[in-house]
């Protein structure tokens, strides 16, 4: 009896794990990074205002994906706005790019977890230490941004997002950049769906700073992101241009890269 309840425990759990989307594995994955401290400081830390490290990032650095083809989309977060009356809520309005479309989107993040990490980094050579910064943080939570149905191809994308971000001596939120030299770093991770209105598409959808999670296959670089050949007609070509070529090629594909 002992025997058959443990079977039925561990297919329960292997059922459950393989259940998972992408999105809850990303989340899980955060939540018990061993580098993180497992205290929950959501209450202690929601009333900072953090709106301001989602627009930090210039547009030509936020790198996504959508699709299993990994079709190049381009994400711009225009404004964020902390809700009045829920601390944990952000509102947001924004666009999006796949090939020439561009839509607009409106929806909410809501965070769900704040932790700090055991150690704080100094940078390159400790070059900050002992300039006040008290801790490294990451926020995670679920985001919620709806295009309006009178757009064309238009949907919702719906996931789970992660925000690095550090508190200095006054005790002022900072976009956590203190490794942006490393290989391999991002910031305002965001993986899930996007889900068409009519429910009749769905269609993985990853962005982020600098580097893409869950990019395997496309994103073949090693210090910083460089998509795989195999995708360049996929939306890729004047990011290509642009940091790997000096002619005149290079010189529009930046033009397009940089476009606002």
């Amino acid at each position: 009896m002992k025997k058959l309840l443990f079977l039925i425990i561990v297919s329960l759990q292997f059922i459950t794990a393989f259940a998972q989307t992408e999105a809850e594995k990303f989340r899980n994955g955060k939540l018990n990074n061993p580098c993180l401290s497992p205290i929950e400081l959501k209450s202690t830390l929601i009333h900072y205002d953090y709106s301001k490290l989602f627009i930090v990032t210039n547009n030509a650095f936020v790198y996504g994906f959508i699709g299993n083809s990994f079709q190049r989309i381009r994400i711009k977060i225009i404004s964020v706005t902390k809700d009045k009356f829920l601390p944990d809520t952000y509102n947001l309005y924004g666009k999006s790019m796949v090939k020439t479309n561009i839509d607009e989107f409106r929806g909410t993040l809501k965070i769900t977890n704040i932790h700090k990490y055991k150690q704080t980094s100094y940078g390159v050579d400790d070059e900050l230490k002992g300039k006040g910064i008290k801790g490294e943080y990451l926020l995670i939570g679920a985001y919620n941004f709806a295009e309006p149905t009178k757009q064309e191809h238009a949907g919702v994308f719906k996931g789970i997002f992660s925000s690095g971000f550090y508190i200095d001596k006054n005790n002022v939120v900072n976009y956590d950049d203190i490794d942006k030299n490393a290989d391999g770093y991002s910031n305002n991770e965001f993986v899930g769906q996007w889900i068409s209105h009519n429910n009749k598409l769905t269609k993985r959808c990853n962005w982020s700073d600098f580097r893409i999670p869950n990019s395997q296959g496309l994103d073949e670089g090693t210090g910083e992101f460089s998509p795989n050949n195999k995708y360049i007609s996929a939306g890729w070509q004047s990011l290509r241009d642009a940091y790997h070529d000096k002619s005149a090629i290079a010189t529009k594909a930046k033009q397009v890269e940089n476009a606002k």
